[in-house]
């Protein structure tokens, strides 16, 4: 998890372009296995959800890490990490023993952050691209994995959250930040987000408002058993 950030970036940029779709389908062939999710799914229109600067001085990143428990020493990851607001202040926090891996699936915002990385000299950080069905996270590694303002714009829920769930490693938790509106306004409704988490194995902890965040926080661990791909029950959208 420790490789220099030029190297991680190149091993990254060289998944680009792998991810084939299946054979009259307008889903990835890694997807099809999985029901498709009956919601829409938000188009991506910024890397950012607000500028810095704002972020900072409303406190966000502080409230949302401490409600997370983030401390010195712990390995996480920033999925949907865009141009790496939370990527650098979770670097600060987790210290020089702890680890953090930031994923992006558009190879250009990843070049981006990479340059970011060895700029700041965060050492302690590594880039991935990833894929829109499967974060590509190492089995047993992280203790908090981070989707920020980015869930509405995942197209395969269920592809993507099972095969995340074998990251997590002991009382692990994945957290959640986003808006409790519809998916077309770029948030994902509450009742929705717990509905699709608890479908491919997690059990919901807390939700609390965030208004600073832009929305809620919710915070989720792996329940005992994950189901197979094919006995995932679909959430209706409008939930």
């Amino acid at each position: 998890m420790r490789p220099p950030a030029a190297l991680a970036l190149l091993a990254a940029l060289g998944l680009a372009g792998c991810d084939m779709l299946a054979p009259g389908s307008d889903r990835p062939q890694t997807s099809v296995e999985f029901p498709r999710a009956n919601r829409p799914v938000a188009p991506t229109v910024s890397t950012r959800w607000s500028d810095e600067d704002t972020r900072d001085r409303l406190g966000e990143a502080e409230e949302v890490m401490d409600r997370a428990g983030i401390a010195p020493g712990m390995t996480v990851a920033d999925i949907g990490a865009g141009d790496g607001y939370y990527t650098v202040r979770l670097s600060e926090r987790v210290g020089e023993s702890g680890r953090v891996l930031a994923q992006d699936v558009m190879p250009q915002v990843i070049e981006r952050l990479g340059v970011r990385v060895a700029r700041e000299r965060l050492d302690n950080v590594a880039v991935k691209l990833g894929a829109p069905d499967d974060p590509g996270l190492p089995a047993n590694s992280f203790d908090r994995v981070f989707l920020v303002h980015m869930y509405h714009e995942i197209e395969e829920p269920y592809a993507f959250l099972w095969r995340l769930w074998p990251a997590l490693r002991g009382e692990g938790q994945v957290i959640v930040v986003d808006g409790n509106r519809p998916i077309e306004q770029h948030g994902t409704p509450l009742p929705l987000l717990i509905c699709e988490f608890q479908a491919v194995g997690f059990r919901p902890l807390e939700f609390v408002e965030k208004p600073n965040a832009g929305g809620y926080f919710a915070r989720f661990v792996r329940a005992r058993t994950r189901p197979a791909p094919g006995d995932i029950r679909v959430c209706d959208g409008a939930e």
